[in-house]
């Protein structure tokens, strides 16, 4: 999967600096959660580097504190999980590839 995943990812794309520092400063507050090898989160990080999105990457499975960061702030253990602060830090937990992938289109204004 990973192999795969490393021959045939997309090219991100190139804006111009001042466009990409705007999309910096609306992803700085995301955060996923994420597996390295599994399939739902490789889908999403395509999808991120695609559209040249600079969003912490957490891996719950090796770190125990984005584990249990996961599990008390989203409920569940289950990855992707996007977590999204607002401008007070209040967080947002958002599960599910599609799901999180229709957020940032939809949030970031991306084709």
């Amino acid at each position: 999967m990973l192999g795969y995943d490393f021959l045939t990812r997309p090219k991100p794309i190139i804006r111009e600096a001042a466009e990409q520092a705007a999309i910096d400063v609306r992803t700085e507050k995301l955060a996923l959660y994420q597996f390295n090898a599994c399939p739902f989160c490789v889908k999403v990080r395509r999808e991120m580097r695609r559209h040249s999105l600079n969003i912490e990457l957490r891996d719950a499975r090796k770190d125990d504190a984005h584990k249990q960061a996961l599990v008390n702030g989203g409920g569940k253990y289950k990855v992707p999980c996007l977590r999204i602060s607002n401008d007070s830090g209040d967080p947002t937990w958002l599960y599910e590839s599609d799901d999180i992938i229709a957020f940032l289109r939809k949030d970031l204004n991306l084709a």
